[in-house]
C-alpha cells in the first residue's frame, strides 16, 4: 500500500444487519484511501470493484536462520527430582522445516502464482488528529516481519516462530566416572577403572623408593615444585581474581543497550569484540611482563579464555534479548493503537453488519488462538486454523488493497499471538525462578554465572537441593591428589629428558645433530604424555568442575562422553570438552553459517580453525615460541574424519577407534618433540 495512505469511515446508524451495505476502499492519486459503503451490495450479493494502485517500492527483509545444537543426556544419568533449567516438564518441540524470519506464504504460493511475490509487506496504523482518520503507513518493518513470518501455514495451522538460538537443554545428571553414577558403577568395566588406579599407586611406590635411594626425598630433585612456588604465587591468585571481576563489564555494557544508549545489533556487538579482545591481550602480556614460569602462565591463559567464552556467551545471549524485548514493546505500542475504541467500534449500532466485523473482537477470541497453541495436552479438534481473514489480509497487502475492520481484528489477533511467542522466548528456561531478561542483568546473577562450570549461559539452570561437603571434600582431595601425580610422572620421566635436548640447544650442538635424537626423546616421552594427556582431562573435567557444580548446586554433570570409544576425531571432540563443544557448535559454527552464510563443510573448516588457534596460543604461552605444529597436526583431523568416512572404513568402529588410540599415544609426544628441537 502507498506510504502514508489515510483511512476514513463513514458510519450509518441504525440500518438493519440484511440491508448494511459492504465497506470498500478507493485510493486517490494523491495516496489516500477511503473506506465507503458499497451500493452494489443488494440482498447480500456484491461485485467487487476494480482498486487503482499506485506501486510501492520493495524492500528486501531476510533474516538468517540460526539452528543451534541441543546436547542429549543420557537418561540413565538424570537425577530424580529435577526442576529448573527449562528440563523439567518443559517439551521443546522444535520443526526443522520452520525459519527464523522470511517467511513465504504458502497457500499464496500455491493459489495465485500469477502475482508478483513482494518483497516487503508494511502496514502500520497511527491516529490522526481528526477523529475516524488513520494513517497506514507502509514503511514499518516491525509489521513486516510479523507478517512474513507469522502467517506460516502447515496444515492450516499458526506455528510459533523458532528461536534465534535453540534451547540448549540443562539436566540433572552426573559423570562417567562419579560413583554416584549408578549407570557407571554398575558397569562390568568397572574393575579396569580400578586396576588402572592400582597400577598408578604400585608406580608411584616405585618411584617414591627409587628416589629416596638417589635423592633422599622421595619426590626427588624436586624441581617443577619449586618452579611453581618459586614467583609470584600470591599474585598470581590476585590477578586472577582481578580477571574474574573484570568481567562485570559485560553487564555494563548489556545495561546501556537495555536503556537504549546504544544498539546492540548496531554497535553492540562490536563494542563487547573489542572489550573481549582487550581483555585476552591485556592477560597476556600481563604474564609476559611478569616473565611467570610456564606453569602460572598455562593457568592463567586457560582461565583468560575460559571467562572470555562466558563473557561471549552472555553477552550475545542477552544482546539477542534485548531485541526481542524492544520488538516486544514495539509491537504493544501497535497493539494499542490497534485497540483504539475508534476502531475497535466505528459503528455504535450492534445490529449493523459492519459494526459485527469489528466488534464482536473480545479477549476470550483474541486469546483463543494464543491458548491452544500454549496448551500442551490439546486435541486435534481444539488446533486452531488460518482463518479466512488472516488470508484476506495478506491477500489484500499482496494486491495492495485497503484493510477493513474485520481484517485489522485478526491483524490484532496476530500481534497478540508474536507477543506472546516473544514473551514465551524472554522467559527462556525459567521455570522454577523469575530471573527473565531485563530481570536478569543485576551483578547476582551476573557473579553466579561466572563460577558456574558452564560457558552457555541460560536464564535459569538445574539445581540442586543442598552442598554435599563430603562430596566437595572427596573430589577436592581427587584434585589435589592427580596434581600431585602429575607432577612426580614429570619430573621422573619428563623432566630429564626436556632438560636433556635444552642442554644440547646450549652447548650450541648442531641441528643436525641435534635431530639425530629425536626419535629417542620422542620414544622417551610417548607414555609419560600419554598418562599426563589423560591425567589432566581426569583432573579438571572430572574433579574439579564436579567441585565447582557441587558448591554452585549446578545440577548437570554432563561435562563429557564417552570419547575413549570415538571412531573418528569429530566425535572425540564433541566428547571429550561437552561444554566448549556447545559453545564452538553455538557461536562459532551455526553463527559463520547464518552470517556468512558459509556451506556446513566450510563452517567445520572454521570451527577447527578457531579450535586450533587457541590451543596454538597455548603451547606459546608454554615454549615462548611461535611455530604453528599443534596448529597443523590439529587441521590434519579433518581429512582423518573424511578418511573414516570412506567405504573402506566406513562400519569399522574397532579399527576406527584403534587409529584414534594410535593419534592419542603418538600426537602430544610428536608435538612436544617439534616444539623442543625446532
Amino acid at each position: 500500500m502507498p506510504a502514508n495512505s489515510t483511512l476514513s469511515a463513514h458510519q450509518e446508524r441504525e440500518m438493519p444487519l440484511n440491508n448494511h451495505s459492504h465497506l470498500i476502499g478507493t485510493l486517490s492519486e494523491d495516496g489516500t484511501a477511503t473506506l465507503r459503503n458499497d451500493e452494489s451490495h443488494i440482498n447480500g450479493n456484491f461485485n467487487r470493484p476494480g482498486l487503482e494502485t499506485h506501486p510501492s517500492v520493495e524492500s528486501s527483509s531476510s533474516d538468517s536462520s540460526n539452528e543451534y545444537g541441543k546436547l542429549r543426556s543420557d537418561p540413565s544419568n538424570v537425577i530424580e527430582g529435577s526442576s529448573g533449567g527449562g528440563y523439567e516438564g518443559k517439551a521443546s518441540l522444535r520443526n526443522p522445516r520452520r525459519q527464523y524470519g522470511g517467511i513465504p506464504l504458502d497457500p499464496l504460493e500455491t493459489q495465485r502464482p500469477s502475482v508478483p511475490r513482494r518483497k516487503s509487506i508494511t502496514v502500520r496504523l497511527e491516529k490522526t488528529d481528526e477523529a475516524g482518520r488513520y494513517v497506514l503507513d507502509t514503511e514499518d518493518p516491525e509489521l513486516r516481519v510479523l507478517l512474513k513470518a507469522g502467517f506460516e501455514r502447515s496444515g492450516g495451522e499458526l506455528r510459533k516462530p523458532k528461536s534465534r538460538f535453540r534451547d540448549l537443554v540443562f539436566t540433572k545428571q552426573f559423570t562417567a566416572f562419579d560413583r554416584q553414577n549408578p549407570s557407571s558403577a554398575g558397569s562390568p568395566f568397572h574393575g579396569f577403572f580400578t586396576l588402572f588406579w592400582m597400577g598408578i599407586a604400585m608406580m608411584l611406590l616405585k618411584i617414591a623408593a627409587n628416589n629416596w635411594r638417589i635423592y633422599g626425598s622421595i619426590f626427588g630433585g624436586n624441581e617443577i615444585v619449586k618452579l611453581m612456588i618459586s614467583k609470584d604465587l600470591l599474585l598470581l591468585g590476585l590477578s586472577d581474581g582481578i580477571m574474574c571481576g573484570a568481567t562485570v563489564v559485560c553487564l555494563g555494557l548489556q545495561k546501556l543497550v537495555l536503556y537504549d544508549f546504544i544498539s546492540w545489533n548496531r554497535s553492540g556487538w562490536i563494542l563487547q569484540n573489542i572489550w573481549q579482545t582487550f581483555y585476552l591481550f591485556a592477560v597476556l602480556g600481563w604474564a609476559q611482563y611478569r616473565e611467570w614460569p610456564w606453569t602460572h602462565s598455562v593457568f592463567i591463559v586457560l582461565h583468560c579464555i575460559a571467562m572470555l567464552m562466558k563473557q561471549h556467551s552472555y553477552a550475545f545471549q542477552n544482546g539477542h534479548y534485548s531485541e526481542l524485548y524492544k520488538r516486544r514493546k514495539l509491537l504493544e505500542g501497535k497493539l494499542k493503537q490497534l485497540e483504539d475504541p475508534e476502531v475497535l467500534s466505528p459503528i455504535e449500532n450492534p445490529n449493523n453488519e459492519a459494526a459485527y466485523a469489528t466488534s464482536y473482537f473480545d479477549t476470550k477470541d483474541l486469546n483463543q488462538l494464543t491458548h491452544r497453541r500454549k496448551s500442551a495436552h490439546a486435541s486435534p479438534d481444539d488446533t486452531v486454523n488460518v482463518d479466512e481473514d488472516i488470508q484476506n489480509i495478506a491477500c489484500a497487502i499482496e494486491e495492495d488493497a485497503p484493510l477493513d475492520f474485520s481484517q485489522l481484528r485478526s491483524l490484532r489477533k496476530l500481534i497478540r499471538f508474536e507477543i506472546s511467542n516473544l514473551t514465551d522466548e524472554l522467559t527462556g528456561t525459567c521455570t522454577v525462578t523469575h530471573n527473565h531478561y531485563p530481570h536478569n542483568l543485576n551483578p547476582t546473577d551476573f557473579y553466579s554465572y561466572i563460577p558456574l562450570p558452564t560457558v552457555i549461559y541460560e536464564l535459569e539452570y538445574p539445581r540442586q537441593d543442598r552442598i554435599s561437603w563430603s562430596y566437595v571434600l572427596e573430589k577436592s582431595a581427587a584434585t589435589f591428589g592427580n596434581i600431585f601425580i602429575m607432577i612426580i610422572v614429570s619430573q621422573h620421566f619428563m623432566y630429564p629428558v626436556v632438560v636433556d635436548v635444552l642442554r644440547l640447544k646450549a652447548l650450541g650442538v648442531p641441528l643436525a645433530e641435534r635431530l639425530s635424537e629425536f626419535p629417542w626423546v620422542f620414544m622417551d616421552l610417548l607414555f609419560p604424555f600419554m598418562l599426563e594427556y589423560i591425567l589432566s582431562w581426569y583432573v579438571i573435567w572430572e574433579c574439579v568442575l564436579n567441585v565447582l557444580a557441587e558448591l554452585t548446586r549446578f545440577a548437570d554433570r554432563g561435562f563429557y562422553s564417552d570419547w575413549w570409544n570415538a571412531r573418528d576425531w569429530s566425535q572425540f571432540a564433541r566428547d571429550w570438552n561437552t561444554p566448549v563443544h556447545a559453545f564452538l557448535l553455538r557461536f562459532a559454527y551455526h553463527s559463520s553459517i547464518a552470517s556468512f552464510k558459509l556451506r556446513r563443510a566450510h563452517a567445520t573448516f572454521i570451527t577447527f580453525l578457531l579450535s586450533a588457534c587457541v590451543h596454538e596460543l597455548v603451547m606459546a604461552v608454554i615454549f615462548k615460541k611461535l611455530r604453528g605444529y599443534l596448529l597443523m597436526m590439529q587441521m590434519c583431523q579433518i581429512p582423518l574424519v573424511m578418511l573414516t568416512k570412506t567405504k573402506i572404513l566406513r562400519g569399522r568402529d574397532t579399527v576406527n577407534n584403534a587409529v584414534f588410540w594410535l593419534g592419542i599415544f603418538i600426537g602430544p609426544s610428536f608435538c612436544c618433540s617439534l616444539y623442543l628441537f625446532l
